[in-house]
């Protein structure tokens, strides 16, 4: 499913449409995600009227700021799939780069997880673009005959993205959540993969 084709915008309404985006890509790496809305349109220079015809919704603005994000997440499972790492290295790189990719923002893990399964939500597709990344790092190592018989990548996935939200609810370091990936790439690897 691919995401609505949107009427281009003036060229006010664009920069303006950017500058916010700028500001709340900047409000949520300091503050999270329940950022100041109108904080943001402060900092944009615009008035939250302007703010909420662009973005209706906090989530609709969490979106516009994930695009680049999920740009950034295929590539990463990509380089996973292509870097040659036995299966046990693959997936804890890629399972790293996760919880750090869906980390960024204090409080984007409990959304993402949350908008995971409603389609209704603005952060949907971003969820799909993760779930397709995560899907196509475990299938490379079920290709290579490590990974445990019925493991589905979407469990898989909330299990990561737990871990992922214990970091950002407890504030740990992305480097701090190794003992606990390498507890889910043990589970899930078949006994042969394990190092």
């Amino acid at each position: 499913m691919s995401e609505a084709v949107v009427k281009p915008l003036r060229a006010d309404a664009q920069r303006n449409y950017d500058k916010l985006v700028d500001a709340a890509r900047d409000a949520f790496r300091e503050h999270g995600v329940q950022a100041s809305l109108d904080d943001i349109a402060k900092c944009a220079g615009v008035g939250s009227g302007t703010l909420y015809r662009h973005f209706p919704t906090r989530e609709d603005l969490i979106d516009a700021v994930m695009r680049e994000w999920a740009a950034r997440v295929d590539a990463d499972s990509e380089e996973i799939v292509h870097s040659g790492l036995p299966a046990d290295a693959a997936l804890a790189a890629w399972f790293g780069r996760f919880v750090e990719s869906v980390g960024i923002y204090n409080g984007a893990a409990a959304k993402l997880t949350a908008a995971m399964d409603d389609p209704a939500s603005p952060i949907f597709h971003k969820c799909q673009v993760l779930i397709g990344a995560n899907s196509k790092v475990i299938d490379h190592v079920a290709s290579l005959g490590a990974l445990r018989e019925g493991v589905d990548p979407r469990e898989v996935m909330r299990l990561v993205s737990g871990v992922a939200s214990v970091a950002d609810q407890s504030g740990m370091d992305p480097g701090q959540v190794g003992p606990m990936l390498r507890i889910i790439v043990d589970g899930i690897l078949s006994g042969s993969a394990r190092s």
